[in-house]
């Protein structure tokens, strides 16, 4: 699908999903389980620390950055997890007003994290490949995508791995993000992570 058709696509699927009425005056609902710092355990000995959780998106998008779309200001959450070098990563929970909307916004996830690849090598010295991960087989699903990023013009640190997981249960969506410049990614601890996260929302 050509850029241009892929960015309406997305765009009409996330229309559904914040349209409605007040979308932005809803009031904040309680806010789903989150990931504890002691869940992201990826077997390598790397510590890990983060800040509370806060309320919003927060600055890391991954990917989404690239969507033509209006989300919703309230009843999203974010937390922030670092390690002292090499990797970062970062939960975000959304809660909508129908399970209808969270199955849309979950779909149009998916499928913009699985054209990420093509939108990267658009960009000049760019050269990025896509990964399928699979299912987790918890609550109503949950899927891990990936991408491996090669920058020829870095003089440090020209490679980059992601991690997508989107999982859901019920009218809750949560993504749960991890990269890092060093080492191949963790998929089947990163699995078992998503899997923590979506069964601790509810």
């Amino acid at each position: 699908m050509r850029r241009g058709s892929a960015a309406v696509a997305a765009a009409a699927v996330l229309a559904v999903v914040t349209s409605g009425p007040a979308v932005g005056a809803e009031p904040w609902r309680p806010r789903p389980g989150t990931l504890y710092i002691s869940d992201i355990r990826l077997g390598d000995g790397v510590g890990w620390s983060a800040p509370p959780v806060q309320r919003g998106w927060g600055s890391r998008y991954n990917c989404l950055q690239d969507w033509s779309w209006q989300p919703p200001e309230v009843n999203v959450w974010h937390r922030d997890f670092t390690t002292a070098e090499t990797a970062s990563a970062q939960q975000k929970v959304v809660v909508f007003a129908t399970e209808a909307e969270a199955v849309g916004f979950a779909d149009a996830a998916r499928r913009n994290f699985a054209d990420c690849p093509r939108r990267q090598n658009e960009q000049p010295g760019i050269t990025a490949t896509g990964s399928d991960h699979g299912v987790v087989n918890v609550e109503e699903g949950a899927t891990l995508q990936g991408m491996h990023t090669v920058d020829a013009a870095a003089e440090e640190r020209p490679y980059f791995n992601y991690l997508w997981g989107v999982g859901r249960d019920g009218d809750t969506v949560t993504l749960v993000e991890w990269s890092s410049y060093w080492g191949a990614p963790p998929v089947d601890a990163w699995k078992n992570v998503l899997r923590t996260a979506v069964n601790k929302l509810y």
